[in-house]
């Protein structure tokens, strides 16, 4: 798939959506686990370069997280680093995982909140010559857990052209 300046290569067992919003550049159903009620799903945004620093999108992924048991989200979240691309062409890449009850905003200014428990969101800043892009996966926790190896391997695949 190639989204503008940017390309990738989702598994071919995610099924691409159509985009709900001029803001997400692509959007994926990634069918659920065994025993889970419902599918994950991976959204790609791109704010035309804007959209904030790589640490104030970690910090708000994290807080659309709750823990069960009261401790803050930033107690469990675990981020890693990594680049995709050779040479000129490396993107460096930040990725985040927090487990625990999902409870963003239903939309963006809504009071309204989500309230998904056993849940899970691995999300990805991919910074690039034109700005960063933002990839954010949410789903039942292993629904999530059986697709991060290919969510990783998706994130080395994203190449700036």
């Amino acid at each position: 798939a190639q989204e503008g300046d940017l390309a990738f290569d989702p598994p071919v067992e995610w099924i691409q959506e159509s985009v709900s919003s001029p803001m997400r550049l692509a959007q994926f159903t990634l069918p659920r686990a065994d025993g889970d009620v419902e599918d994950a799903e991976l959204v790609v945004f791109y704010f035309g370069g804007s959209g904030g620093t790589v640490e104030a999108n970690l910090q708000r992924w994290t807080n659309q997280m709750v823990q069960p048991d009261g401790r803050p989200s930033a107690d469990v979240a675990t981020t890693t680093s990594f680049t995709t691309g050779e040479g000129e062409e490396e993107l460096p890449v930040t990725l985040l995982d927090v487990p625990g009850i999902y409870a963003a905003a239903v939309r963006p200014g809504s009071g309204m909140r989500y309230h998904k428990t056993n849940f899970r969101l691995k999300a990805a800043v991919v910074e690039t010559p034109a700005g960063p892009y933002f990839f954010k996966m949410t789903g039942p926790s292993r629904t999530v857990l059986a697709w991060s190896d290919q969510f990783a391997t998706f994130l080395e695949s994203v190449r700036f052209q």
